[in-house]
């Protein structure tokens, strides 16, 4: 079986909403699953440190989850046109990951969630794949040969999958549904396509 892991990082749920759609995309592919996983929060002040189990949600991420995924997916919301600080942090510690090639020739692709429709969805997006460029990953859109990416008033980029949380609070509309799914499904079937057994 091929494992894709959908790491993300939410705030207020809409990203993780993202991300389980994603995964479901995944679990449509015969010989793919998904494995959930998010990172803790960064805080200037440490309080007290972060259990290392949540308390509710998936688990946190660990680099081993990157070394043996075969297939990354990686969700933010968006920071002022940027990943949000406490995935950064996490990428940011994978350095004897990209020096010993761990992740190279693995497919990827990123997803986001904005308050607003003009609030940095691409650019986040695009912030996310910086890294994966750097580990020597295959970056995976969306094309507009899929019909929701052309119809959508909401969520959606051919960099990746999105929400617009401003414009149908608490809840995805079937095109941002739809193309989180497609989004997953297609890391999916190229990382099948890339398994060695195959």
């Amino acid at each position: 079986m091929a494992e894709i892991l959908v790491l993300f990082y939410s705030r207020k749920g809409m990203t993780a909403e993202l991300a389980r759609q994603v995964c479901r995309g995944i679990e449509s592919v015969p010989g793919a699953k998904a494995k959930l996983r998010t990172v803790p929060q960064v805080t200037t002040v440490i309080e007290q440190l972060e259990p290392a189990v949540p308390s509710e949600g998936p688990p946190f991420a660990t680099h081993e989850d990157l070394r043996e995924c075969d297939g990354l997916v990686l969700g933010s919301p968006t920071r002022f046109g940027n990943m949000a600080a406490p995935l950064k942090y996490f990428l940011d510690g994978t350095s004897a990951l990209w020096a010993s090639g761990a992740l190279a020739n693995k497919p990827a692709a990123v997803f986001t969630s904005t308050q607003t429709m003009h609030g940095g969805q691409e650019t986040t997006l695009l912030s996310m794949m910086m890294p994966l460029i750097h580990h020597g990953m295959y970056i995976v859109g969306l094309p507009y040969t899929e019909p929701a990416l052309t119809h959508t008033r909401s969520g959606g980029s051919p960099y990746g999958a999105s929400h617009v949380a401003g414009l149908t609070p608490g809840k995805l509309t079937d095109d941002e549904r739809l193309l989180a799914a497609l989004l997953g499904k297609r890391v999916a079937e190229l990382a099948v396509r890339l398994s060695p057994e195959r």
